[in-house]
């Protein structure tokens, strides 16, 4: 994922830096201005704190840096040993799972097996693996919200600035500078734009592919959990489970996972 991340933000800004330099090298400077570099990050980050507590906007930088760090979900490794611990539950009964504790790397998978050990009813089970998948939900969509209103703001700011420059050049209108004016008075509309739609936006929509993956791994365990705690067969558990895989990422022998 961290790969596709890097690869979008270079071609991104490769194109509009060559775009601006085949007007001339000489133009690159021309879209630099700090005022307007100011009030487009100022005023984004002033909006965001006025939404949302001082610590939610410190951890900004947390949810970023998850687009870059985050791996895809293995679902089919997990497939596989919800399969073979479903094996070793039928061949040596649920209480045997105790033994193989130390093998699962799953949080959330040795949790429910460690409760369907400990003789707690499907149901109850199943409750708590919810709660545990919808607090997930939760936290990863509070962490989206704030990275995809960051780029909310950004652009209503680059308006803003585009409007006081706008204000500050009629207020002193000089004919001969009316272009060099417009255009710094444009650039935070740029700024806020490219902020928007080329960093933000789809550093939240990121995010909200990676808790989709995530969330899928999770219901493939829960699911899994369940048919071990109900003594179902282990080749059911297996077909029942790679459906939620699309075809082409199921294996092309599935008499072993």
């Amino acid at each position: 994922m961290g790969t596709a991340n890097i690869i979008g933000l270079v071609l991104g800004w490769g194109l509009i830096i060559t775009s601006i330099a085949l007007g001339g090298f000489d133009k690159l400077k021309v879209f630099w201005d700090t005022p307007s570099v100011c009030i487009v990050f100022g005023g984004a980050t002033a909006s965001m704190l006025v939404a949302y507590p001082l610590g939610a906007i410190l951890k900004a930088h947390n949810f970023v840096l998850i687009t870059f760090t985050a791996k895809d979900r293995d679902s089919l490794k997990v497939i596989e040993q919800i399969v073979t611990l479903s094996e070793a539950a039928r061949r040596e009964g649920l209480l045997s799972l105790e033994n193989h504790m130390e093998e699962i790397d799953n949080p959330l998978l040795a949790t429910g097996i460690r409760m369907a050990v400990d003789g707690m009813s499907p149901e109850v089970v199943e409750s708590i693996m919810n709660t545990e998948i919808d607090a997930v939900n939760s936290r990863h969509g509070y962490g989206r919200s704030i990275v995809a209103n960051f780029g909310k703001y950004a652009p209503a700011f680059g308006m803003i600035g585009t409007l006081v420059g706008l204000v500050l050049m009629l207020a002193d209108l000089d004919p001969d500078k009316v272009g060099a004016g417009m255009a710094v008075a444009l650039l935070t509309t740029l700024y806020g734009a490219i902020l928007s739609n080329l960093m933000f936006l789809p550093w939240a929509d990121k995010l909200g592919f990676i808790n989709d993956d995530e969330l899928q791994c999770m219901d493939i365990t829960l699911k899994g959990v369940i048919a071990i705690q109900s003594g179902e067969n282990p080749r059911v558990i297996k077909q029942k489970l790679l459906m939620y895989l699309p075809p082409s990422k199921r294996p092309v022998e599935n008499e072993d996972v």
